[in-house]
C-alpha cells in the first residue's frame, strides 16, 4: 500500500485568499514528497470557493516544477466538462514535463451547478464519459483518432506529443457504476473511492456498491486493486479535534448545496448553511481519521482490514485548515501513526496485494 495526498484547495477564511492557499498547497506537496508519498492529488471543481483548482493537470504541471521524485494527478478530471482531444494533448504534455509522472484521474462528476454552467446535460454524463475516453485512449496509445460518437466526432487526427509512460499513464477512476466497471475491467484502471468528510461509515458503504456491481460485470471484487481517500487530521486536542470536525462539516456542506442548481451565497462565496439532517461536529469528527496518534492509527487499521487497499490518499488541509496545523498533522502521521499501523498489520508493502 502506498499514500497520496489530496489538495481540494478549499478557500474559506485563508488570510492571503487564494494566493494564501496556493502556497499552501505547494508546501504541504512538498513535505509530502520529502515523506516519500507516491502521489500528488489535485481536485476539479469550478465557480466557487468550495475548491480553488478549476483544473487538476494545470495544477500538476505546475508542481512538476517544484517537485521530483512524486507522482502528479489529477483527482479527477470531470471528463464531461471537457473537449477530450485537447485533454488527451495536455495529459501527454504533463507526463512530458514531469518526466513521466503523470497519473489520470477520471469522473463523470456529480455537481449539477458546474454541468449547468458548462451547458452539458448531467443526465449524459456517462455516456459522454465513454466517448470521450475511447478518444483520449486512442490518442495517447496509438497517436492517432477517428471516432464517431453520438456525442462527438472525430475526423482523423494526429498527435505529435506522447505520454513517457507505455502504453500510458496510470489510471483511476471515481465513477463506479456498471457501464464504467465494464470499460475497465480488462485494464490496470483502479477504482478510486473519496469518503467525503462523512468518513469511514460511507467509504464502507461506497465499497460494497462498488463490490456489488463488479459482481453484476463478472468480476470477483478481490481480484481488483482498490484505492480510497480520507479526512485525516492527527492531534492530542479535543478542541483540535472538534475544530477539524467543524471544518469537515463546512466542506460537506458546500459539497451538498452544489449538487443543486441554485446555491446559497454570501457575495461569491457559497454560505455556510446548514443541510437537513446533518451530523453534529462530534460525529464528523468521529467518523473521519481524526484523534491522537493511537486513534488515528485504529481507525486507519479498520480502514485497511475491511478494504485492502493499494492506495491510501489523505486529505490533511480540508476546509482551509491552518498550514501549521496541517503540516504537522502530516508530520505526525508519517513518523507516529504509521509505526503502529506497521506494528499491527505488518509491512505496509504488503498490504493491498490482491
Amino acid at each position: 500500500m502506498k499514500f497520496g495526498i489530496f489538495s481540494l484547495m478549499t478557500l474559506r477564511d485563508h488570510p492571503q485568499g487564494a494566493a494564501g492557499v496556493m502556497a499552501d498547497t505547494r508546501e504541504m506537496v512538498q513535505a509530502a514528497e520529502q515523506a516519500n508519498f507516491d502521489i500528488a492529488w489535485f481536485a476539479e471543481h469550478h465557480f466557487c470557493n468550495y475548491s480553488s483548482s478549476p483544473s487538476p493537470l494545470m495544477m500538476a504541471s505546475y508542481a512538476a516544477g517544484w517537485t521530483s521524485k512524486i507522482k502528479l494527478g489529477a483527482g479527477v478530471l470531470v471528463l464531461p466538462l471537457y473537449n477530450p482531444l485537447r485533454v488527451a494533448q495536455e495529459i501527454a504534455l504533463l507526463d512530458v514535463q514531469s518526466q513521466g509522472r503523470a497519473v489520470i484521474g477520471l469522473g463523470t462528476g456529480y455537481q449539477a451547478f458546474e454541468f449547468e454552467r458548462f451547458g452539458v446535460d448531467i443526465n449524459d454524463k456517462v455516456e459522454i464519459f465513454l466517448e470521450y475516453w475511447e478518444v483520449i485512449e486512442q490518442a495517447l496509445t496509438q497517436g492517432v483518432v477517428e471516432f464517431h460518437g453520438k456525442h462527438i466526432q472525430v475526423p482523423r487526427t494526429t498527435f505529435s506529443v506522447s505520454p513517457i509512460q507505455k502504453p500510458l499513464p496510470p489510471v483511476y477512476y471515481t465513477s463506479t457504476g456498471p457501464a464504467l466497471l465494464e470499460r475497465f475491467k480488462h485494464t490496470d484502471a483502479v477504482p478510486f473511492l473519496a469518503a467525503s468528510t462523512l468518513g469511514s461509515p460511507v467509504l464502507y458503504t461506497m465499497v460494497d456498491g462498488l463490490n456489488a456491481n463488479w459482481e453484476k460485470v463478472g468480476v470477483a471484487p478481490k481480484s481488483k486493486p482498490l484505492s480510497i481517500m480520507q479526512y485525516v487530521h492527527v492531534t492530542d486536542s479535543r478542541s483540535e479535534a472538534l475544530e477539524a470536525g467543524e471544518r469537515a462539516r463546512y466542506v460537506g456542506r458546500l459539497a451538498h448545496h452544489l449538487r443543486h442548481n441554485t446555491l446559497p451565497m454570501d457575495g461569491n462565496f457559497i454560505r455556510d448553511q446548514a443541510v437537513d439532517g446533518e451530523q453534529s461536529i462530534e460525529q464528523y469528527a468521529e467518523n473521519i481519521v481524526c484523534g491522537s496518534v493511537e486513534q488515528v492509527a485504529a481507525k486507519m487499521i479498520d480502514n485497511i482490514q475491511r478494504l485492502d487497499p493499494s492506495h491510501f490518499a489523505c486529505n490533511f488541509q480540508f476546509g482551509c485548515m491552518p498550514l501549521g496545523r496541517a503540516r504537522r498533522s502530516l508530520e505526525r502521521f508519517t513518523t507516529e501513526v504509521l509505526p503502529l499501523v506497521e506494528r499491527e498489520l505488518g509491512p505496509l508493502e504488503n498490504i493491498g496485494k490482491r
